[in-house]
């Protein structure tokens, strides 16, 4: 498991990494290519993470990083999304990382994509159903959520994408109550929304 960048209080670029199986405090990663704080969007294989987006004060970044897992090190750059945003949103499959909305500074409905396994800048998929930022996502290996967020007020919506496909997200449903910066997780069949 790996923690990248925020704030202490100022902007970091610090990789920290667990062992998921055991118990124990975090150990040095690395650190990313520039120091980020406000939201920056992470997803990735079983292989390669990626780390998009984020701010260093008072400007959005469009950077993309990536790591090996198995090996610890700094990031390596990856290419860049389509716009440069904070409060930004990811998650993707095996094969594809999907970051999705922020703020750029105006909120955005942007959806962008990637190939994980090969480095290069992000290509357009598509639109979410609104601007929305600071909102979560989860995935199946099929389908890619995002959950919640600011429009600029709290939102319950869930938008969904096919992941394999381009396109614009559709209407998958609601959360109970609208707010934003929820925590999210998910299996093959279901995702959890918290917080």
């Amino acid at each position: 498991g790996i923690a990248a960048g925020g704030n202490t209080p100022g902007q970091s670029d610090v990789l920290e990494f667990i062992t998921i199986p055991t118990q124990g405090n975090s150990i040095d990663f690395g650190n990313m290519t520039t120091a980020r704080q406000s939201n920056p969007a992470a997803t990735g294989s079983s292989i390669r993470g990626l780390v998009a987006g984020g701010q260093q004060f008072p400007a959005r970044v469009n950077t993309i990083d990536f790591i090996t897992f198995s090996s610890t090190g700094n990031a390596t750059d990856f290419g860049d999304l389509t716009v440069a945003r904070g409060q930004i949103s990811s998650t993707g499959s095996q094969t594809r990382g999907i970051f999705g909305g922020g703020q750029s500074p105006s909120i955005v409905d942007t959806i962008d994509y990637v190939t994980i396994a090969q480095t290069g800048n992000a290509v357009d998929f598509g639109n979410l159903t609104g601007n929305r930022r600071m909102a979560s996502a989860a995935s199946s290996p099929t389908r890619s959520l995002f959950v919640a967020g600011i429009t600029p007020s709290a939102t319950n919506i869930i938008d969904f994408v096919t992941t394999s496909t381009l396109g614009n997200a559709q209407d998958f449903g609601d959360v109970s109550v609208a707010r934003y910066s929820v925590g999210a997780v998910s299996s093959k069949t279901r995702a959890a929304i918290m917080g």
